[in-house]
């Protein structure tokens, strides 16, 4: 949590020397599509009894903001399906994909010039689906945990902006083999996403 601890810091210092100006008027859409790659942190737990890594991966990105006051939104995250590699050290390997659908509340400060960071706090949902692996029948369950992100806008026409955003997700999912708990793996990841963004 360290590195979004100290992201989130640096967000709030660029508002606070900011002079303030609307970012975003109540009722107002958003529609982002980009990339994003999601990265597991470095110590994803034991499975089976055996240190457990989990690799990273990236895909498309989509996001809708609904503005329910001036600079405070709703924002829904989806993607395409990541695919993992899972490694069971001295067991056997599996894959794994899956979907993180994110709902966030966002501040957005309220700045003039081109740059417009943000800081958003929600709630998690990741579903998991087609695993496989030659150690038997792989099922992970789904998982809630919170979410965090914090992000700038570079604005490049009226209604257009670039941005960049990074997100730490809490994801912990059961893992049973053949029907057997193998223990928690421990995803946790920190995403990074670049993306276009329309306003309606």
């Amino acid at each position: 949590m360290k590195p979004v601890t100290s992201a989130l810091a640096l967000a709030a210092a660029c508002a606070a020397l900011a002079s303030p100006a609307l970012a975003q008027s109540q009722g107002d859409w958003t529609f982002g599509i980009g990339v994003i790659n999601v990265n597991p942190k470095s110590d994803n737990g034991t499975l089976a009894g055996q240190p457990t890594t989990i690799g990273s991966d990236s895909q498309i990105s989509l996001t809708a903001e609904y503005f329910i006051r001036d600079n405070l939104g709703i924002e829904l995250l989806a993607a395409t399906p990541f695919e993992h590699d899972i490694n069971i050290a001295g067991v056997g390997s599996a894959t794994t994909k899956h979907l993180p659908p994110t709902l966030s509340l966002n501040y957005h400060f309220p700045t003039k010039g081109k740059i417009k960071p943000f800081i958003g706090a929600g709630i998690n949902y990741t579903t998991f689906f087609e695993e496989e692996t030659a150690l038997g029948v792989l099922e992970l369950k789904d998982s809630w945990g919170f979410a965090v992100q914090v992000g700038a806008d570079w604005q490049i026409s009226d209604r257009g902006a670039m941005r960049l955003n990074v997100r730490h997700m809490d994801i912990d999912t059961d893992a049973y083999l053949g029907g057997a708990s193998i223990g928690t793996a421990e995803i946790d990841p920190v995403t990074v996403g670049v993306s276009y963004v329309h306003r309606f």
